[in-house]
């Protein structure tokens, strides 16, 4: 009784959030998975470290999460505004209205009525983060870490911020023409996989040597990655019916619909070229699956995404091979999986859309469905849509690139050294798997005393431990004899298939990275030959 007299507890009182019109399940079901969401980020760090070299692992590592922090402050800033202002009614970006997250507390959504505009900030914030963690892909062992965080800031403002606000701002061009886009098939992957393309068009090739005999360095990374990924788009796509309803478990049962479906396609696809049910390319289709059901998860009804995954699976198996054809070096197919899978997911919502599905959230209850329920108009809106995205996206985030290579200190690309010793040691100072230490330890090292068998036995030529191919070691076993490393003593043992046609002077198949099916894009001549005690591969 005294708190209701009191004038400045009623003061209080009056200043205090309103939340009683948002269900507090709904809250806490979008506040868990954001933070699913954030859980792919370390998870996109590792499926590249693993798919990259070992001398550039740690530097795509470093780049996925470091964006994560680059996106945390510009969103803060001024990229939310930029995307969901609503009272912005250009239809192509927001303004600064919201600002620093002014006037961003307990009123609905523009998303949804069912949570508060402050969450929902929150959660679109994982989006902006994931987003520009799958672009940071297109540095892949050549690209420069200080530029790629200034251009990661410039490309969330100028290019997500704007194709966000076309499809999810109540004032954006594309939600008011109709366009589908359920979580993300435009912002997040053409956004990703087109500015990937771009972004990896303005770096450049990387160096021939580097492409020959390629292979991931490390498939458990590969593994662990794409399993953390699953496991946080569950988050992304079912969140994205912003509430715990059937709508969010219908997108739960759609994702992993496709991503299974695209795995054990993209698997037997690379079966049938070289009768081995790989690794890789099972994680590829199932990331696959998991783009194409990010527009569609939450539109179309469950039978749907079992061809929802084998078509991804397909095409996005071959997409892998645009990059050979426009000589684009998209080294871990951003293009072909993110960007392709994307436009897929996008256009079958213009076919398989449903009503009845949409509706499940009990907000979306006017929407119409897609070409199967009759809305033939559906299918042209979203093709337009993907045309519009992917234009915009790929021009501005060259431009982008274009002119920061043009200003001193900012050019996307290392030098030859650094693409030749790997970025870890050039940009970071640390490896994913540090390995100098052993090499101190083999130079302080005196092998005990040996018998005459041992003896015998250590004149036969050392392969160091981890390579695969019997390729140039760096240790020679020298009778009684200590091993050294130094550079005086490097000798090499056994050739690898590959090294000795080099040295015939041959010319040799060179695969590139991400390329499942051996692709020989490149014709490579003998190069000189050199001590390779230096190489971290």
């Amino acid at each position: 009784m005294e708190s209701a007299t009191n004038p400045v507890a009623r003061m209080l009182l009056k200043r205090a959030a309103d939340q009683s019109a948002f269900d507090k399940g709904d809250v806490a079901f979008i506040l868990l998975c954001s933070a699913l969401v954030l859980f792919m980020v370390p998870g996109l760090g590792f499926l590249y470290a693993g798919l990259a070299r070992r001398k550039s692992a740690l530097s795509l590592l470093w780049v996925v999460v470091a964006s994560n922090a680059v996106v945390i402050i510009q969103w803060y800033f001024w990229g939310y505004s930029l995307a969901f202002s609503s009272s912005a009614t250009n239809g192509f970006i927001g303004n600064l209205n919201h600002i620093g997250l002014r006037n961003v507390l307990n009123q609905p959504s523009p998303g949804s009525p069912l949570i508060p505009e402050l969450l929902y900030s929150f959660y679109q914030l994982q989006f902006a983060a994931v987003t520009v963690g799958i672009l940071m892909g297109a540095v892949a062992e050549r690209g420069r870490v200080l530029p790629a965080m200034v251009f990661a800031f410039i490309w969330t403002t100028i290019v997500y911020g704007p194709v966000a606000c076309w499809a999810w701002n109540v004032n954006g061009w594309g939600f008011k023409w109709g366009v589908l886009d359920y979580a993300g098939g435009g912002p997040v992957e053409i956004g990703s996989g087109v500015g990937g393309l771009a972004y990896s068009w303005v770096l450049g090739r990387r160096a021939k040597r580097e492409l020959i005999n390629f292979r991931p360095h490390n498939v458990s990374l590969v593994t662990l990655g794409t399993f953390m990924l699953w496991f946080g788009w569950i988050g992304f796509n079912a969140g994205s019916a912003f509430g715990a309803n059937l709508r969010a478990a219908v997108a739960g049962w759609n994702t992993g619909i496709a991503a299974a479906m695209a795995g054990i396609v993209w698997c037997l696809l690379d079966f049938r070229h070289n009768r081995k049910y790989t690794m890789v390319g099972f994680c590829s289709g199932t990331i696959a699956g998991l783009v194409a059901a990010t527009p569609s998860s939450g539109m179309i009804p469950p039978w749907a995404s079992v061809i929802l995954g084998i078509v991804a699976g397909v095409c996005c198996n071959y997409a892998t091979k645009i990059k050979h054809w426009a000589r684009i070096d998209d080294a871990l197919d951003l293009f072909g999986e993110h960007g392709v899978a994307g436009i897929i997911g996008l256009l079958f919502n213009g076919i398989f859309a449903a009503d009845y599905i949409i509706s499940l959230d009990e907000v979306n209850t006017s929407i119409p469905g897609g070409f199967m329920q009759r809305n033939y108009k559906q299918l042209y809106i979203q093709f337009t849509y993907v045309c519009a995205c992917c234009a915009y996206v790929f021009v501005v985030t060259a431009l982008i690139c274009k002119a920061m290579d043009m200003i001193p200190g900012l050019s996307l690309r290392g030098s030859d050294e650094a693409e030749i010793i790997g970025m870890d040691e050039h940009d970071i100072g640390e490896f994913v798997q540090d390995f100098v230490e052993v090499r101190r330890a083999f130079d302080a090292w005196n092998p005990p005393s040996q018998t005459a068998e041992e003896k015998e036995a250590m004149k036969e030529d050392i392969v160091a431990a981890g390579d695969r191919h019997g390729g140039y070691t760096d240790i020679h076993a020298d009778g009684g004899h200590s091993l050294s490393r130094t550079p005086s003593r490097v000798q090499t043992a056994v050739p690898s298939d590959n090294e000795k046609d080099l040295a015939n002077g041959a010319k040799v198949e060179v695969y590139a990275a991400g390329d499942r099916h051996g692709y020989p894009d490149l014709q490579v001549p003998a190069p000189p030959r050199r001590s390779m005690s230096r190489g971290r591969q």
